[in-house]
């Protein structure tokens, strides 16, 4: 029996163009996931010139910053960025989960994947774990999804 044709991404950055979007909400959060996005896209190889980040307000607004970068035919992918850590009120429910949608929508219409790498914790200590710089870093591991994602895209 023959085997299947199978593709898969590469994890590398070389070539690529890539758009972070980044809320400044929770920025003492998002600012270690910028950071480690920063240093995943570097370690594979990425150029500076080749990687864009835009900052908004919060991560309500993340899905259409994303949805323009993707429809702009400039970047092969796009890393969304956030925290949202629950509170007392159902504000939480509200934000993550429209971001949620609003971020599959955008990778959606614009055919450019957009990666969720929104936090969405009980608790600033679990916002902190996730955003730890030294390993497990979800931006970083936001962005190498993006890469493997924008490699596999091409391949199609």
């Amino acid at each position: 029996m023959t085997e299947p044709r199978t593709l898969q991404g590469e994890v590398g950055a070389r070539g690529l163009r890539v758009a972070v979007v980044a809320a400044r909400f929770n920025d003492f959060i998002v600012a270690s996931l910028l950071k480690g996005a920063a240093a995943a896209w570097t370690a594979r190889g990425g150029a500076a010139a080749d990687l864009t980040v835009l900052r908004v307000p919060g991560a309500f607004e993340l899905p259409l910053a994303a949805q323009r970068l993707g429809a702009s035919g400039r970047y092969d992918a796009v890393v969304a960025l956030g925290c949202v850590i629950r509170g007392d009120t159902p504000h939480f429910d509200y934000v993550a989960g429209e971001c949620a949608r609003g971020l599959l929508d955008a990778g959606l219409a614009t055919g450019v994947p957009v990666v969720f790498g929104v936090l969405t914790v009980e608790n600033v200590e679990q916002a902190l774990e996730r955003a730890a710089t030294n390993s497990g870093n979800k931006g970083g591991e936001a962005m190498e999804a993006a890469l493997e994602m924008a490699s596999l895209l091409k391949q199609l």
